[in-house]
């Protein structure tokens, strides 16, 4: 039994490519115990521009599978070794991408429709139609190039989208974006610095979302909220009998986050002695359960989040300064809403449909005077508090317009003063009608804290119109 390997296809004759070609061209494996059928086989498809390399035993055609690469495998469904059934489910295991079609002789039709429900793309009769052959090939093809196609725009759009999390776009959110696009494929240790509220939690999620460990497990624990006996046991797991009430074996955070991410939430308040303990995990990949003697190996990636000072703390003593350089490998700093307000109409948006499905509520639009409220807001809470004020409207609403009347209390209070607009509009009044729709879009933009998707809708216009404008008036 010999297997020959094709090179790539060349151009034997004045023919034109087909359209299902791409650059490279696509590869086919024909399996047949026939060679001269194998070979008449190539040279048709060749012809056509594609890329052939043959088989003539199934057990060379099955080690072809697993040692390279195919867009297309064409196999004879019965041979004297390995079947084609064989070489059906050996390419869909290695190759799944791959698109299969049987050849078969007239007694052996069952045996293709078998094949196709175990997923062939499509099958043939002998003997060949080199004309039918090239037709259903050059559909395989398409179906290939659809699928890829499809792929990779799903891969943009995750690329584009794939941190829908982290909302914003303001100057400094595209920067928190662009990083988190550059670090998440790594497995680099990740501090997340920002005020409570700012959104760590979520960022540590896309980037774990984004990371070739998104499969597996992302387990959060908040170091603040446990003391350090539970806190090591958390982190750990614990043995039976450890201590008082560990009446069975369990496993900790670490061992449950094994393969994917371990996010360490208000790190800066981990107790000292836990502090150690963790260092030397991070140093050689292993953990002890409380109890125990026996180290446990784990691959973990860690993200870790804190409001506090951590450079502060290790002046102070109270934060071990090798594991800060540990977390530290790549940092990212998580601006305070009330520095990026060009992103609170998006938020606005985002929770408003977020609370309206979660609650059953038909929200229609936010009027103008509540959102100035919000836009006016120092927000100490920052992306949290907005988010908890925004579902607060949409649960007590009842006209379908979040509006003044369905602010919390802590928001009620005066109207925010509005921002100066040069002359009233009497001295509007014989103004050129583009100076006083510059004016009122100049405006409108700022009012929408620059977000220009907001301001045309808030100005009733098309998003493209209103590009047009901004670029005709310079703003």
């Amino acid at each position: 039994m010999t297997s020959t390997s094709r090179a790539a296809a060349q151009d034997r004759t004045s023919e034109p490519l087909t359209a299902a070609q791409t650059s490279p061209p696509v590869r086919v494996l024909i399996v047949d115990n026939e060679a001269a059928h194998a070979e008449a086989v190539a040279e048709s498809l060749e012809r056509s521009g594609y890329a052939c390399a043959v088989a003539t035993s199934g057990t060379a055609g099955a080690q072809l599978i697993e040692d390279d690469a195919f867009d297309i495998v064409i196999t004879d469904l019965v041979m004297s070794d390995l079947g084609g059934l064989e070489i059906l489910r050996r390419t869909k295991d290695a190759q799944p991408d791959a698109e299969v079609i049987v050849v078969t002789g007239h007694g052996s039709i069952p045996s293709a429709v078998t094949a196709l429900h175990q997923g062939a793309f499509n099958y043939l009769e002998k003997p060949l139609d080199l004309k039918q052959l090239r037709a259903v090939v050059d559909k395989a093809c398409e179906s290939l190039r659809l699928r890829r196609t499809n792929a990779e725009l799903n891969r943009r759009l995750d690329e584009r989208f794939g941190f829908e999390g982290v909302i914003g776009s303001s100057p400094q959110m595209n920067e928190v974006i662009d990083r988190l696009k550059r670090i998440a494929p790594s497995n680099a240790a990740v501090l997340i610095q920002g005020e409570t509220g700012t959104g760590k939690e979520l960022v540590a999620q896309a980037i774990h979302q984004n990371s070739p460990r998104k499969n597996k497990p992302f387990v959060a624990l908040n170091c603040a909220a446990l003391s350090e006996h539970i806190l090591e046991s958390e982190l750990f797991g614990h043995v039976r009998g450890a201590f008082t009430d560990a009446s069975a074996d369990r496993v900790g955070k670490f061992e449950y986050a094994h393969g994917g991410t371990l996010f360490l939430d208000e790190v800066g308040d981990m107790p000292m002695p836990t502090q150690i303990k963790l260092l030397r995990v991070l140093e050689n990949g292993e953990i002890t359960r409380v109890g125990s003697n026996e180290p446990i190996k784990v691959n973990v990636r860690i993200l870790s989040a804190t409001n506090r000072d951590l450079e502060g703390a290790i002046a102070a003593g109270t934060f071990r300064r090798d594991l800060y350089y540990r977390l530290k490998v790549v940092t990212i700093q998580l601006p305070p809403l009330r520095e990026r307000q060009q992103d609170i109409p998006l938020l606005i948006e985002h929770f408003s449909k977020q609370f309206s499905a979660l609650h059953g509520k038909a929200i229609r639009s936010m009027s103008a005077a509540a959102r100035r409220r919000l836009l006016a807001a120092d927000w100490p809470g920052n992306v949290r508090q907005l988010r908890n004020v925004v579902e607060s409207m949409v649960v007590v609403d009842y006209d379908e317009v979040l509006d003044v009347d369905d602010l919390p209390s802590e928001l009620v209070g005066h109207e925010p003063t509005a921002p100066a607009v040069p002359g009233s509009l009497a001295s509007l009044v014989g103004k050129p009608l583009d100076a006083v729709e510059r004016l009122f879009i100049a405006e409108t933009l700022a009012c929408s804290g620059g977000n220009r998707e907001e301001a045309a809708r808030m100005l009733g216009i098309g998003e493209r119109t209103l590009y047009r404008k901004i670029k005709e008036f310079g703003l």
